[in-house]
């Protein structure tokens, strides 16, 4: 082949190589232009949704405020809570929506246990106190302003002034508005709206948001001074019997149970450890180290949890249910006052089963409940109490129990243990003044342990 022939053939070969890369590229510029098409559309629709899902919400908000039949009240309510967490499911599909929209998502949060909670509270006829009418009223009067928020941003996506940011974009802003030194930028619509979030009620109920709550003062820790950085890293090292000068302030958290965090290097691992300001306790533990071949058998795994919290002052604590998870077996206590268990006071203790070492440890609702308590006598007898389990379960035991409703209070009941037709556990909680059911649980049990849901 002579040389002019050679060149010609480059020149083809170049020129193919060359029509085969851009329609490569042509090809895939046309992917990622049809991809995106998918994701302005697919974004636009779940703020369609959530714009939709807060106007049912607040037309319904509406409604409930108006109901006097306890048994209207309680389907409105019962309404308004599935339109609640059909806003909550379209923020969800937002990319970032529960970041960005943070005050839509609590606001959306506390009104559906709101009205779950009072649904919960229709009894002798009563429907609601005017108060929690009153709130109502409020709840439907900021839906309504964030209905207009929302409605405009919608018009703006629609319209084309305002470009949906892909994921990467708004985790890359994110990250750097929340580097050291940075500013926040109002780089995105949601943070303006945000900004403009209307004003919500304080919320006064039985239940997890209720404004009482933030000012619960722990029973535990009730009349105890407050103790300095010193005597808290003190603490710390006596609870795990190491020596205080390993251990390292990283953290003065303030809130309900403000505390002091401490880490120490431990056996190949880091121990975060806080200590509460005021009297001095242990809040939790945390192990970072790793965990071999279990050595330990469950049972034996119980026996060192439960020796771990008699020596440090924890008395008449029963161990309920467990689960373990790659060789921890993590077990949740709680206290018994007069033979009945109290659920409200509970400790979790986590064993390494290759040690037998107590590698985490969590006393939030010890702390905040624990104490004497002037437990009435039953007004409804276990075997009366028993007429209210449904007759397709066979109770298995049964037990006086004080279990926590949504709020900051508690209620005796009789708790039965029952199995259903397909052999999986049942608890069943009846009222031991009224004689009712207050509370069904179900136990998800197989080889790694059991889970209470």
């Amino acid at each position: 082949m002579n040389q002019k022939k050679r060149k010609v053939l480059g020149i083809i070969f170049l020129a193919a190589a060359f029509a085969v890369t851009t329609g490569f590229a042509i090809q895939g510029h046309v992917r990622a232009a049809r991809y995106r098409h998918l994701l302005d559309n697919g974004y636009q629709h779940a703020f369609a949704e959530l714009a939709t899902a807060a106007g049912e919400l607040d037309v319904s908000l509406q409604k409930v405020t108006y109901a006097t039949s306890p048994t209207l009240f309680s389907v409105l309510c019962a309404q308004t809570y599935a339109k609640a967490m059909a806003a909550q499911a379209a923020l969800g599909e937002l990319p970032y929506g529960n970041i960005e929209l943070e005050q839509t998502a609590s606001f959306l949060a506390k009104t559906g246990d709101y009205v779950l909670a009072l649904a919960s509270g229709v009894e002798g006829g009563q429907v609601c106190s005017q108060e929690h009418r009153e709130t109502l009223q409020a709840l439907s009067q900021s839906a309504s302003q964030l209905v207009q928020l929302l409605r405009g941003l919608q018009s703006d996506l629609e319209g084309g002034t305002l470009e949906p940011e892909e994921l990467a974009q708004v985790q890359a802003r994110l990250a750097a508005a929340g580097q050291e030194g940075e500013q926040v930028e109002a780089g995105s619509a949601f943070q303006d709206m945000e900004a403009d979030f209307p004003e919500v009620p304080s919320l006064i109920y039985d239940g997890p948001f209720s404004e009482h709550l933030s000012n619960r003062t722990p029973r535990m820790l009730e009349g105890l001074p407050q103790v300095d950085e010193a005597t808290a890293k003190e603490a710390a090292a006596s609870f795990l019997g190491l020596r205080s000068d390993i251990f390292t302030l990283t953290s003065t958290g303030e809130g309900a149970l403000p505390a002091y965090g401490f880490t120490a290097l431990v056996d190949g691992g880091e121990l975060y450890i806080e200590v509460t300001k005021q009297g001095g306790q242990v809040l939790q533990l945390l192990s970072s180290r790793r965990v071999g071949e279990p050595s330990l058998t469950r049972k034996e795994g119980y026996e060192a949890a439960a020796e771990f919290l008699a020596s440090r002052g924890f008395q008449d604590m029963d161990p309920s249910y467990a689960i373990d998870q790659g060789g921890l077996l993590t077990i949740h206590f709680a206290a018994r006052q007069d033979g009945v268990y109290c659920y409200p006071d509970l400790v979790k203790v986590q064993v390494a089963l290759d040690t037998g070492d107590v590698v985490g440890f969590e006393a939030h609702g010890y702390l905040m409940n624990h104490g004497s308590r002037e437990l009435a006598a039953p007004a409804v007898s276990a075997q009366e109490s028993a007429g209210q389990v449904p007759g397709s379960l066979t109770i298995l035991s049964s037990q006086l129990a004080l279990i926590p409703t949504g709020g900051e209070y508690e209620v005796l009941c009789h708790e039965f243990k029952c199995q259903n037709e397909s052999g999986g556990h049942v608890l069943v909680y009846v009222n031991a003044q009224t004689g009712q059911q207050q509370k069904i649980l179900l136990l998800l049990e197989d080889e790694s342990g059991t889970l209470v849901i």
